[in-house]
């Protein structure tokens, strides 16, 4: 992230002035420059005032309390505000990492079986020297004090950090009823304790993944045919706000790139394709208009993964397809075959950004990429079919998270529990196996902002049900002194 970093004070007052219906306002206008379908522009609107009615009453009576917890002031970046001041008051790289390298590398073979702390009746298997414990569970509450339940099947994950020290964990809910997902956060204080949970989106659908951004917000994305990406404050105090430009279709992850300026996205279908969006404003320092811009897809040279391939980029015609409605004759071509020569990936999961490199996964043919962004050119990581030094291989690779040191990990949804470090250079190998949980999946790995815990989903715990999704936060030596 280039330039320096600054603080952005948000105070009680500014909050209540940005509570209005700005929000809405700003998609209506949104769909009438670029022609978006009736329907989509009903739902969304529809979503958008949904949002508030929901979260409004709970905001303003809550906001002296969620101040209080954090002092004031938040270390989110400009966010929903449309500040032009630099996006994140801390570097992706916390400055204690400076004298600090990764100890992931060194944790292969050392798994060993531990009782998570606050829940005998729970086993993992998880590196020497480090410990377990649950954060929430889904239909109780994750902080007494809140009114927050915690929600049903969660999954794509991230952290933020706040000015206090402490940081926020925001969770998607996949749930697929119309209207019936969303996204709640569990705040920390700067000792690592749970000191509010409450919701930052509703009225959205099979929220999926999704990804941060430097600014500080979170985009969260609706896996569903006319799914939508939408731009959310993790403290809750401004209300989500959709992105039509960044697509219509399904949605699964986001990753942005500060230096090139570009949000990746990947889609959930088994001929998808691989997005960016290039925002027309996107100030040095600040943060990207998602309401202006063009949406593009992936145009790789080459028949032979295994070898590296440039990517060429081409504009999608139309990002907001008319896609429902009773009139099969007003249906129009939905996104994806939209350009003839996109390369088709089977199945986009999870995306993330770090130093230069976008990381994706392919959930049908089992693949981890990375996207080179200096030189577009795209090579495979990890490949089941062809990466025979690890058995058994990753069934059903799923959302992943780079660590501040570089590590690669990837959450999986098939037989198994685990959290696996793959790259280019390294055998891959377990991090974390999640015990007698095989019917839910792993979910929303996200690393706290100085790089000491993990956060990570069993979206639908031991009785592989909605109503029994848990979140863990894994605690140990991830950083060793460089010496």
């Amino acid at each position: 992230m280039g330039g320096t970093l600054k603080f952005i004070k948000i105070k009680i007052k500014r909050a209540v002035m940005h509570s209005g219906w700005s929000a809405s306002a700003r998609f209506i206008v949104i769909c009438k420059n670029h022609s978006i379908s009736e329907s989509v522009m009903k739902n969304v609107e529809n979503k958008v005032t949904g949002n508030r009615k929901g979260l409004v009453n709970e905001q303003r009576r809550r906001l002296l309390q969620r101040s209080l917890i954090a002092s004031g002031v938040l270390a989110v970046g400009p966010g929903l505000w449309g500040c032009t001041t630099q996006g994140s008051p801390r570097s992706a790289k916390p400055l204690a990492l400076k004298k600090k390298v990764s100890n992931i590398p060194n944790l292969a073979g050392t798994l060993h079986e531990v009782v998570v702390e606050n829940d005998p009746n729970t086993r993992m298997m998880v590196p020497r020297g480090f410990s377990v414990r649950e954060v929430a569970r889904t239909g109780q509450r994750a902080y007494a004090g809140s009114d927050y339940v915690w929600h049903a099947l969660p999954d794509g994950g991230a952290t933020f950090p706040m000015d206090d020290g402490g940081w926020v964990y925001v969770s998607n809910s996949e749930v697929g009823d119309w209207r019936q997902g969303g996204v709640g956060a569990l705040r920390f204080n700067a000792q690592g304790e749970v000191v509010d949970s409450y919701a930052i989106c509703t009225g959205t659908t099979n929220n999926c993944a999704g990804g941060p951004t430097p600014w500080g917000t979170w985009l969260t994305c609706e896996e569903i045919d006319e799914g939508l990406v939408y731009e959310c404050d993790p403290t809750g105090r401004q209300l989500a706000v959709p992105a039509p430009l960044l697509g219509v279709f399904k949605h699964e992850a986001a990753a942005v790139d500060p230096g090139h300026r570009h949000s990746y996205l990947t889609e959930d279908t088994e001929d998808g394709n691989f997005y960016r969006f290039v925002p027309e404003h996107y100030p040095e320092g600040g943060r990207a208009d998602l309401s202006k811009g063009w949406l593009e897809v992936a145009v790789v040279t080459g028949d032979d993964p295994l070898q590296t391939r440039p990517v060429q980029w081409q504009t999608v015609p139309n990002p907001v397809p008319r896609l429902g409605g009773e009139d099969p004759e007003r249906r129009e071509l939905p996104t994806r075959k939209q350009v003839a020569d996109a390369e088709r990936f089977d199945g986009g999961e999870g995306c993330w950004y770090h130093e230069g490199m976008v990381y994706f996964t392919t959930k049908g043919d089992n693949r981890v990429w990375a996207l080179d962004t200096n030189a577009n050119t795209l090579d495979l990581i990890y490949d089941k079919q062809s990466d025979q030094a690890f058995n058994p291989g990753i069934d059903d690779v799923d959302n992943l998270v780079v660590s501040a040191g570089g590590d690669v990990l990837v959450a999986e949804d098939g037989s198994e529990m685990r959290l696996v470090v793959v790259g280019a250079d390294i055998t891959p190998f377990e991090l974390v196996n999640v015990v007698g949980q095989r019917d839910s999946e792993i979910c929303g790995p996200a690393f706290s902002p100085d790089g000491e815990r993990l956060y990570f989903s069993s979206q639908k715990g031991y009785t592989g049900d909605h109503t029994d999704g848990r979140i863990y936060e894994l605690r140990g030596p991830f950083f060793v002194d460089a010496g």
